[in-house]
């Protein structure tokens, strides 16, 4: 199984407003910057997308470490709401409607497929490609229509 890292980032421009998410996929010394954007969303849902997007380009099932300053994405995931989300019918502990539904199931399925360890990392630090994830992001939210 390949050894994968992929770096994400997602932004906004007032929240709801214009987003942009950027991912940056690592195997072997090769690397590969995607991005994009919606006119209307939330800096959560960018953040979730973005994983999406990393993970939807893999080609093959691999183990995966997953880097992202999101504290909305990791630890959903890593402290096991999403899987509390899942068994609760897609309710929160108080029993609202989990909020970005959509984007949480389309992740959970990928992480079923993949071997994925999400890491949180210090947004707007000295992360390299955290760095860039957030220069594609915002560059995506600069490239959206007026």
């Amino acid at each position: 199984m390949k050894n994968v890292d992929i770096y994400t980032d997602g932004a906004c421009s007032g929240n709801p407003g214009k987003g942009g998410w950027g991912a940056v996929l690592i195997y072997n010394g090769t690397e590969k910057e995607m991005s994009g954007g919606e006119p209307d969303t939330t800096n959560n849902r960018m953040e979730v997308t973005a994983a999406i997007k990393g993970l939807g380009a893999l080609k093959e099932k691999c183990a995966v470490r997953l880097f992202s300053d999101s504290a909305y994405l990791v630890n959903a995931v890593e402290k096991g709401w999403l899987a509390g989300w899942r068994r609760g019918r897609w309710t929160t502990a108080d029993g609202k409607p989990v909020k970005n539904r959509d984007l949480w199931e389309a992740l959970s399925e990928l992480i079923a497929y993949h071997e994925v360890t999400f890491v949180k990392v210090k947004g707007h630090a000295d992360n390299v490609n955290n760095n860039r994830c957030d220069a594609l992001a915002r560059a995506a939210i600069t490239a959206l229509p007026k």
